[in-house]
């Protein structure tokens, strides 16, 4: 039970992000979640279900999106001292994997890199990998996960290199994901380049060209013989695992020659869209940053026999109606959930982690100007959503009264 024996507590400090997806103004604690109800419906049956191998953080992703904003996730007693309204919030799960969490992040996250955006062009690139590459992937995420990040990353900065087309270094932005429209497995790369760069002599190089500087045959060849080196020399070495279906390439024979096929199938890497320097390809990318397979938007209906939702046709605008059970959806969604610590989100270029500060304050003073800043810097997470979506967590919705305590958090019903 609650007590009133708290004090009062800085919202900035106090997990302002579950209050943000509690407040009835913003989400609402009863706002419905249609990929929640699918879970409910079919996630105790799976997790009790002895044939399937599931990971720890996939049966972590079940029971969090199961209990998120319920009693299993703990709750806050939100007190007004002014007018005595008192009102019980439970938490968001706050996992990666759920489609409830992660709006603020996001704004946060599309602001900050915002901030660092220069005057010029910008392109969004997708690359992928043959689909015959999958099961590899499937039984060794987080390795080549991390080796498709490197190779796309590596193959625009030594191309933007060459004199011929940038010559320099740019800044890279990579997101990956693993989902098709059918929720099927499609492991690929969304990057954004920009059309600038840094020389080894430290000077600024931009293009404001309509077309991306790298042509996409030469970017996608580049791409597919630094995968496949490196795929190459991770068999030889034995840093692959190879299960299951996979096992028969531990065979030399078998694996040459399944490794030589990979050169005469399709490596893709196209610009999908080209920004001329409005800053825009960073809200862009924002819309991937933190998307989850599924939006709820996309949810058609949900019974306890069929799920029905949408999806995109090939030509990226016809809609199709795609119909499952609960359990095929649930299990078409765990195919995305990322190992426990991988960063899907990278940088490269003149953006890398380690150079990015001193490299962006050396690129602005080039440019003479800094086009963006941070419309959230310095500003508490209960600041910024009073001005992303005009309401107000400090004060209650009853009396408007600043004057809200959180009097208990805990686990289990209140």
């Amino acid at each position: 039970m609650w007590s009133d024996n708290a004090s009062p507590e800085d919202f900035s400090d106090l997990s302002v992000e579950d209050r943000l997806f509690f407040a009835a103004d913003f989400r609402g604690d009863s706002t419905p979640s249609k990929i929640r109800d699918i879970f409910q419906i079919a996630g105790s049956a799976i997790l009790a279900d002895r044939s399937l191998s599931l990971s720890a953080e996939q049966r972590q992703v079940i029971d969090d999106i199961v209990g998120c904003r319920s009693d299993s996730c703990g709750f806050n007693v939100e007190k007004c001292t002014a007018c005595d309204r008192l009102v019980i919030h439970y938490n968001s799960c706050g996992n990666r994997s759920c489609p409830i969490c992660g709006k603020l992040r996001k704004e946060l996250w599309v602001d900050k890199r915002s901030s660092e955006v220069l005057d010029c062009a910008y392109y969004h690139a997708v690359f992928t990998c043959p689909h015959e590459l999958n099961p590899f992937f499937l039984g060794n995420k987080k390795f080549l996960y991390s080796m498709f990040h490197r190779c796309v990353g590596h193959a625009i900065t030594e191309l933007a290199q060459d004199p011929g087309y940038l010559g320099a270094v740019p800044g890279i932005i990579q997101v990956l994901h693993t989902w098709n429209q059918e929720l099927l497995y499609h492991p690929h790369i969304h990057a954004v380049i920009s059309g600038c760069g840094l020389t080894d002599g430290r000077k600024l190089v931009a293009l404001h060209a309509d077309g991306f500087f790298i042509p996409e045959s030469v970017l996608a060849a580049k791409f597919r013989g630094k995968f496949l080196a490196e795929l190459q020399e991770a068999w030889a070495s034995d840093k692959l695992s190879l299960n299951g279906e996979l096992e028969k390439y531990r065979n030399s024979y078998e694996w040459n020659e399944f490794r030589d096929s990979l050169y005469n199938k399709k490596w893709v890497a196209y610009v999908k869209e080209t920004f001329n320097g409005k800053g825009n390809a960073i809200e862009y990318l924002g819309r991937y940053t933190y998307q989850i397979a599924i939006s709820e938007s996309r949810i058609l209906s949900v019974s306890k026999n069929e799920v029905r939702f949408s999806a995109r046709g090939k030509d990226g605008h016809q809609s199709r109606v795609i119909s499952v059970t609960p359990r095929e959806f649930v299990l078409r969604f765990l195919l995305h959930v990322l190992p426990k610590g991988f960063q899907k989100i990278r940088y490269f270029g003149y953006l890398n982690n380690r150079y990015r500060k001193n490299n962006l304050i050396l690129l602005f003073n080039l440019q003479g100007f800094r086009k963006y800043k941070e419309k959230y810097e310095g500003l508490s997470k209960a600041e910024v959503i009073q001005i992303k979506w005009g309401h107000d967590v400090k004060a209650c919705p009853l009396c408007h009264a600043h004057a809200l305590v959180y009097v208990t958090r805990t686990r289990g019903k209140p």
